[in-house]
């Protein structure tokens, strides 16, 4: 009987590991250069949205973002996020070396508006089933509904400051409780984009 059940637990751990996607193993996608993101970064990240994602396939978590930036800094291609410290992506987005961000088409605006609405210690967002996690090649993870996905190496963090804000005015309106976003910048290290 032991031997038996060693046998099935061997079975399933290795069925579990062949059983998970690997970006480099999706037909649906082809890798680019960041050159070839020809796409208003202004509108895709302020009014389509993002998913920004960190963490591993046994321990992750995901938010919707709107604001961001995709640009070019240090002689470096990057984007740029920001994430509360209040959100529970926050501990991933603080723990990992990588992060995700990814760009959906509008029939996934309500998986976007659930992925903002929850939080990770209430919802179990890697069990949602409208999204399908799938490895980066460095260790993270994106999502096979995607339409673009930008995978990032962090290379600089702060918090942004009160007493640094020109336009005081922000602070009130964005900051009543003063809980400051931590901002990220993160080199591109690989961009996919649907076939």
């Amino acid at each position: 009987m032991t031997k038996l059940l060693f046998l099935f637990t061997v079975i399933i751990g290795f069925y579990s590991c062949t059983a998970q996607t690997h970006l480099k193993d999706m037909e649906e996608f082809k890798e680019v250069g960041w050159e070839e993101l020809n796409t208003n970064a202004i509108k895709l990240i302020g009014k389509d949205w993002m998913l920004i994602t960190a963490g591993n396939i046994d321990d992750y978590n995901m938010m919707t973002a709107s604001w961001g930036n995709i640009g070019w800094l240090w002689e470096k291609p990057i984007t740029t996020i920001f994430v509360r410290p209040q959100r529970q992506t926050y501990i991933y987005t603080e723990r990992e070396d990588y992060y995700t961000i990814s760009f959906y088409s509008e029939d996934y605006r309500d998986v976007l508006l659930k992925m903002g609405s929850v939080s990770g210690r209430d919802f179990d967002k890697m069990n949602y089933d409208k999204l399908r996690p799938v490895i980066t090649p460095n260790g993270s993870i994106c999502f096979k509904e995607a339409e673009i996905i930008i995978e990032c190496k962090k290379i600089y963090s702060t918090v942004i400051k009160e007493n640094e804000f020109i336009d005081k005015d922000i602070i009130d309106d964005k900051y009543p409780q003063k809980d400051f976003h931590t901002m990220y910048i993160g080199e591109i290290t690989g961009v996919w984009m649907r076939k």
